[in-house]
C-alpha cells in the first residue's frame, strides 16, 4: 500500500519544538537533553547548518562500549556525519523505504539547506496504522451500504 502523504504533513501533526546540539557540546549534555525531552536523536547544528546527528545508538557503540567518558567526549567525535535526509515532498512510503534501507530510526527533513524537523520510525508507523484504519473503516461502511461516495 503506497502512502503518498508528504513528510511535511507529518511534521505539521507533530510538536513543532525541535531540540538540537552543537558539535562542541559534551556527549553527556546531549544524552541528558535526549533523556529530558524523551527523544532518541538530536540534530547536530553549527549555526543553522546540519552537520550531523547524534543517536542513542551512537552513544552506545562509540562511547559506552569503548569506555570513553561522556563528560569529556565532544559530540563531534561520535556523531554520524553523513546524515540521510529527505525533502518535505517525499512521501511516507519513500521515508519508510529509506529508513529501512539505511537501518536508521530518525530522518531529518531538509529544504534548501534548512532543517524543518525530524520524522522518526514511530511517526511513520503511527501514520501508516492510522491510514490503514481509515481505509478499513471506509471499506466496512461501503460493504454495509453506508459509504457516502
Amino acid at each position: 500500500m503506497e502512502i503518498t502523504t508528504a513528510a511535511k504533513s507529518l511534521l505539521e501533526h507533530k510538536d513543532r519544538q525541535m531540540w538540537t546540539i552543537a558539535p562542541d557540546a559534551k556527549v553527556y549534555d546531549a544524552i541528558h537533553l535526549m533523556d529530558e525531552k524523551n527523544v532518541g536523536a538530536l540534530p547536530v547544528m553549527e549555526g543553522t547548518k546540519l552537520v550531523g546527528i547524534l543517536s542513542e545508538r551512537d552513544y552506545m557503540s562509540k562511547v559506552m562500549l569503548k569506555g570513553k567518558s561522556s563528560k569529556e567526549t565532544p559530540v563531534r567525535d561520535i556523531m554520524t556525519r553523513d546524515v540521510v535526509t529527505v525533502s518535505p515532498e517525499q512521501n511516507v512510503s519513500e521515508c519508510m523505504q529509506i529508513i529501512t534501507e539505511h537501518r536508521i530510526r530518525h530522518l531529518p527533513v531538509v529544504e534548501g539547506g534548512e532543517l524543518l524537523g525530524i520524522v522518526s520510525i514511530g511517526d511513520l508507523v503511527k501514520w501508516i496504522i492510522a491510514t490503514q484504519r481509515t481505509t478499513i473503516e471506509q471499506l466496512e461502511k461501503y460493504i454495509v451500504g453506508g459509504y457516502p461516495g
